[in-house]
């Protein structure tokens, strides 16, 4: 999970967006059917364009195409979903998948490979991909290359994208603590991809645990890091840790598969997922998920590429600017729906309250000001306010120093970045949570 405030901005990014990929560790714990650098077409040519019939996209991903679940799963969806409502031919897909991101040559060979097969667009969707994506752009220049969760751009073809994750997490964190106090049970478990390396991971620790303690005051969130984005048997490996540690009643994750969830499964315990709506894959378990709907971007991205009627060099100015960053106001991230048949009586409705307030801009989670619920009898739902400075081990926190780094990043797609983790300044953990 950064960014983008002029100064800050970039610093932010490199502390803190190095959220979907990682340096050393490849993002996604999907199993590889499929060498390296391989590149397919998802589409059939069968189907009519009704579209830029000479459009093409190209996109570079760190698992399969064929994930049925978790972050490269949901980005494939988010792009091929752009292309439908846009009018394009699915076959104008051109995907490379399975690419480590921590390997720029075999990075440097998919963009190579989707570019020489004439993508007009290039989509990486892993952090470790952005020297190869930058290093590419200035050798393709009249072609644009847009970079998921990265920092670096310029201000023609190469920009980069991300969002408020932490706000969805904070909804899920709230059915987290809701099923905790309905159980009796204040522990709860979060697999971590990293902690406080990063603002990004560290703020949806944070946003979740704030989420859960708003529900029951008393819960407590273990946190297990795994220092890689995605590692099945390490995430499998964690979650078992957790719940046998702590006798965890719920498992969150920031992670990239289902495992997770499938370990509450098998615990008879329950989960909260990330990326993908994982309820198909823990029916008895899942109870809602911090989700993104990439679509919103992608959408936005490939329609502002085909107004650059073949100029390359008009992208970042038909996007006005050269990052996107948005939230739950720009429909970017949510909560999944709610599975009714696990969830603590009343959760939808205290979510929804929630959820309205952020969308309104009347609250956000990192704001200084704590919720509390009181439900009615018939359902309804009272939020009450308490101003709460955030705390940990019983010390107000104050911003850290930001390093100004070029290139300057001119945020677009969603209202005012000020916050905390944009910047990149949160390296700390709120109160409630605890490592192990």
């Amino acid at each position: 999970m950064k960014k983008f405030l002029a100064l800050a901005l970039a610093a932010a990014m490199s502390l803190s967006l190095v959220a979907c990929g990682g340096n050393n560790d490849s993002q996604g714990g999907g199993s590889s059917s499929k060498a390296p650098g391989s590149a397919s077409n998802p589409g059939s040519s069968s189907a009519a364009p009704v579209g830029d019939a000479d459009f093409k996209v190209g996109a570079v991903y760190i698992t399969s195409q064929n994930d049925v679940a978790g972050y490269t799963f949901q980005h494939h969806n988010g792009i091929t979903a752009a292309m439908k409502a846009l009018g394009l031919n699915p076959a104008d897909l051109i995907v490379v998948d399975n690419v480590p991101d921590n390997d720029d040559t075999a990075v440097a060979n998919a963009i190579d490979t989707v570019v020489n097969q004439g993508a007009d667009i290039v989509f990486g969707i892993s952090f470790g991909y952005i020297q190869p994506m930058a290093d590419k752009s200035e050798e393709y220049q009249d072609v644009i290359f847009s970079h998921g969760t990265g920092y670096l751009a310029n201000e023609t073809n190469f920009n980069n994208y991300f969002g408020r994750i932490y706000q969805a997490r904070y909804l899920a964190g709230v059915a987290a603590g809701m099923k905790s106090l309905e159980l009796g049970n204040n522990s709860i478990g979060y697999v971590a991809a990293f902690n406080r390396q990063y603002a990004e991971t560290c703020s949806g620790i944070n946003a979740f645990a704030l989420g859960a303690q708003s529900a029951n005051p008393d819960a407590v969130v273990h946190v297990k890091t795994i220092d890689t984005w995605g590692d099945e048997a390490l995430e499998k490996q964690a979650a078992q840790a957790l719940v046998d540690a702590y006798n965890c009643c719920v498992i969150s994750q920031h992670c990239d598969s289902a495992q997770p969830q499938l370990v509450a499964a098998q615990n008879n315990i329950f989960g909260c997922g990330y990326n993908s709506d994982m309820t198909e894959q823990a029916p008895t378990a899942h109870i809602t998920a911090a989700i993104w709907h990439w679509n919103v971007y992608y959408q936005t991205a490939i329609q502002a590429a085909m107004d650059c009627n073949g100029d390359a060099s008009k992208f970042v100015e038909n996007m006005g600017g050269n990052a996107y960053y948005a939230g739950l106001a720009e429909g970017f991230v949510d909560a999944s729906p709610v599975n009714e048949a696990t969830a603590a009586p009343n959760t939808t409705a205290v979510m929804d309250a929630v959820r309205e307030l952020i969308v309104s801009g009347e609250w956000d989670v990192f704001s200084g000001v704590k919720l509390s619920y009181n439900i009615g009898e018939d359902g309804s739902v009272e939020i009450v306010k308490t101003d709460a400075p955030l705390m940990s081990d019983g010390k107000q926190l104050v911003d850290g120093q930001l390093v100004d780094m070029e290139p300057e990043v001119v945020p677009a797609g969603g209202p005012s970045v000020d916050d905390g983790v944009i910047k990149g300044s949160m390296n700390y953990n709120v109160a409630g949570v605890v490592e192990g």
